[in-house]
């Protein structure tokens, strides 16, 4: 969770905009049910009359009413009314809060009032008269007040205000007032407030949902961007750390998964406290007595989310890790399904794939099984509380003490509140998984590459760079390796000449190689670039000088073209002087589009051999001062060997060649031949040299050529360094 705000707070402005936005939401949402109260209890059981201040009244109400009144609320009032040429009395503009004390102040003597006139048969003029002629002192009319309202106990307030508006209800109808049109009049501004408060509502939600959706968006655009480019800046080790397929899973899955949490925090969850604290102070500014309702239905719906959380946790850290699983396997089975076919296994893979699925699946299906129950249990909790607020406001309702529009309202603000944590809990069944995405993705960017560049790097010479590759005593061992995979190798490439690499599988040849582009960073001793340490240079600067074709031939969607132009500074001419010398444009130009022959992904639509002179090409192409050949001819037939190779010295006479090879017709002529065994050096020198000083290489050469053969490769070599 704290990782998703890290990642949100990035985008400050928009979030605060949100969060403005839905206190405005929050505010109107809050403010439609006070105006449902209002138009029952007000419009309807009250004639639209929504205060006990009369709006208007006759000079001899007004004289009535300051007799019930001390001497400080006497002048309130006055200084409140301003009497009209014909004799009425009506009330001046005021604040809310003066208006509500003015309320207050009148509403017992308008009942007393009230009372007089209605019962006793006794006119105010008459009660005037007798406080004029000293019967009736003002001080028992006070304290007949007074014990009014003691009779009344609790329930005062509530019956003072309803007596009152009946008074002045009854004031308004002898002033002849149409009350119907005051009634309509006050139910169709309570209504426009309410049609206003809608409209700005709903427009605040559409401009939440927008920034929400355009923050989510860029929120992945810059994840993904973010992540992707950490990946490229990492090392072999770091990628076998991790492996592909769960990178993959990582750049996509994950981020989606906290693409749409965060949608929702920003439209849900952000809105869930507001709206369930707005909600709180409206409930108790109602004063139904039925707060603890509130108390009962948050601490059931804790409980409940508490519970599911959990059980359902364990299973959500799991599933990204199935899902990984899943795409590991899916990647295995889809790109060697020729293998597969070929060793007629398809049965026990999708034996091994249907595993992987359904144990996802039940991973799935046991988190949502679990959390179906959120639903019917929360909507079960809102019912039984609907319940309880009817069972209990219809008591207050029956004594006096609440009015069924503050029932109404209660209602609403409760379910308001409830609603709010069901945001919540929707959410939370998207958190915990969301959580493990946003902690696997941190794990990508948290991660310190182990190759770096310097802070300083070396500059370019200037001469240039020439090429020369020295190793001095280099080791290298494999990341959780107890043993080095290379030991104490030493051997100089100049430019110029072709070193050989060449022994039996597995003893570190392709290791060397990729030493040199720095795929990993040596152990011990250093590799020095024309006497500069590798490690001096910067990654981009070392990686232009070298050509490199892999082991295995990869190829770019895209064209013949732009797979031949992937180093970038490429022209037209170079490029199709690379594809001549690597022997490719013999079956480029056979093809009907040529140069922009189609290459599908990963090159599946071209053979192996022309894969590989497709990629040579491409090294060929740069213009590099160090090639790096790993095994790259095993694909070709000798012929096309013999003058690829030929083309190739004769082009690249300025640049050190090094060459992994398994078949000794490969190198032969090669001006040097490292001899590899178990990681370490066993022989240096001409294919000559080696076949009197080396055993293993002897070994090696009888085991790929006859005796008539190794005679014709010895002429051959004599012959080579005679020219």
């Amino acid at each position: 969770m704290g990782k998703i705000f890290k990642y949100l707070s990035r985008y400050k402005a928009a979030v605060l905009a949100v969060i403005l936005l839905l206190v405005a939401e929050a505010y109107c949402d809050l403010a439609l049910p006070q105006y449902m109260s209002d138009i029952v209890d007000i419009g309807i059981q009250q004639g639209g009359i929504a205060h006990v201040a009369p709006d208007a009244m006759r000079e001899g109400t007004f004289d009535g009413l300051c007799l019930f009144l001390e001497e400080d609320g006497a002048k309130a009032m006055q200084s409140a009314y301003t009497r009209g040429e014909d004799g009425i009395y009506k009330r001046n503009r005021m604040k809310e809060k003066e208006l509500e004390e003015l309320d207050r102040l009148l509403g017992m003597p308008l009942v007393m009032v009230s009372s007089i006139t209605e019962q006793a048969g006794m006119g105010l003029s008459d009660v005037t008269a007798m406080l004029d002629s000293g019967q009736v002192l003002k001080e028992q009319l006070l304290a007949a007040l007074e014990t009014a309202k003691g009779q009344m106990g609790d329930m005062s307030d509530t019956l003072v205000a309803q007596r009152a508006r009946l008074a002045v209800k009854a004031e308004y109808t002898a002033m002849g007032w149409d009350l119907a049109e005051y009634q309509n009049r006050y139910m169709l501004h309570t209504g426009g407030k309410m049609l206003a408060m809608s409209i700005a509502m709903m427009a605040a939600s559409i401009l939440v949902g927008l920034l929400a959706a355009q923050v989510s968006a860029r929120l992945g655009l810059d994840l993904r961007g973010q992540v992707f480019r950490k990946v490229v800046s990492f090392s072999h080790r770091e990628i076998e750390q991790f492996s592909t397929a769960s990178l993959i899973t990582r750049s996509t899955n994950d981020i989606q998964q906290i693409q749409m949490v965060a949608v929702m925090l920003l439209r849900m969850v952000f809105y869930a406290p507001i709206i369930g604290i707005g909600g709180v102070l409206k409930v108790a500014s109602t004063k139904t007595g039925m707060g603890w309702i509130i108390v009962v239905a948050v601490a059931s719906i804790l409980l409940l989310v508490g519970v599911l959380m959990s059980v359902t946790m364990p299973k959500f850290k799991k599933m990204q890790s199935l899902v990984d699983r899943l795409n590991l396997v899916s990647r295995e089975i889809l790109t060697g399904v020729s293998v597969i076919r070929a060793f007629s296994r398809e049965e026990f893979e999708e034996k091994r794939f249907e595993g992987a699925n359904r144990d996802l699946m039940k991973t799935q299906l046991f988190t949502s099984r679990v959390m179906s129950m959120m639903m019917p249990a929360m909507m079960l909790i809102m019912n039984c509380i609907a319940v309880m607020i009817v069972w209990f406001g219809s008591h207050g309702v029956d004594l006096g003490n609440l009015q069924v529009g503050d029932m109404m309202a209660f209602i609403t603000y409760t379910m308001q509140i409830v609603m709010a944590f069901l945001m919540i809990t929707m959410v939370s069944v998207m958190l915990p998984r969301a959580g493990v995405s946003a902690n696997r993705i941190d794990e990508v960017l948290n991660t310190e590459e182990t190759v770096l560049d310097p802070k300083d790097p070396v500059e370019e010479p200037e001469q240039g760079w020439k090429g020369s590759v020295e190793f001095t005593d280099v080791s290298f061992s494999y990341p959780g390796a107890k043993e080095h995979a290379i030991s104490h190798i030493s051997f100089t490439a100049e430019p110029g000449k072709t070193t050989a690499i060449i022994g039996s599988t597995g003893c570190g040849k392709s290791t060397i190689l990729h030493l040199i582009p720095r795929f990993y960073d040596v152990t011990e001793g250093k590799i020095t670039m024309d006497g500069v340490d590798l490690r001096d240079m910067s990654q981009d600067q070392l990686r232009d000088l070298i050509g490199y074709v892999p082991q295995k031939a990869v190829l770019f969607s895209g064209t013949i073209a732009s797979n031949l132009k992937f180093a970038g500074d490429v022209n037209e001419d170079t490029m199709k002087e690379a594809a001549r010398i690597a022997q490719a444009e013999e079956f480029i130009l056979g093809k009907e589009e040529q140069y922009e022959s189609p290459i599908a992904q990963g090159g599946s639509n071209v053979s192996g051999g022309q894969k590989q002179r497709l990629s040579i090409a491409r090294a060929v192409a740069k213009r590099p001062k160090v090639f790096l050949f790993d095994d790259s001819f095993s694909a070709l037939d000798y012929k096309t060997d013999v003058a690829l190779r030929k083309a190739l010295a004769a082009k690249t006479g300025h640049a050190a060649v090094i060459l992994v090879a398994q078949r000794i017709s490969t190198i032969l002529h090669a001006d040097q031949i490292l001899v590899l065994e178990e990681g370490k050096i066993v022989g240096k020198g001409t294919h000559l040299e080696l076949m009197e000083t080396c055993g293993t290489y002897q070994e090696i050469a009888r085991s790929q050529l006859s005796e008539k053969e190794l005679q014709g490769a010895a002429a051959q070599t004599e012959e080579g360094r005679c020219r």
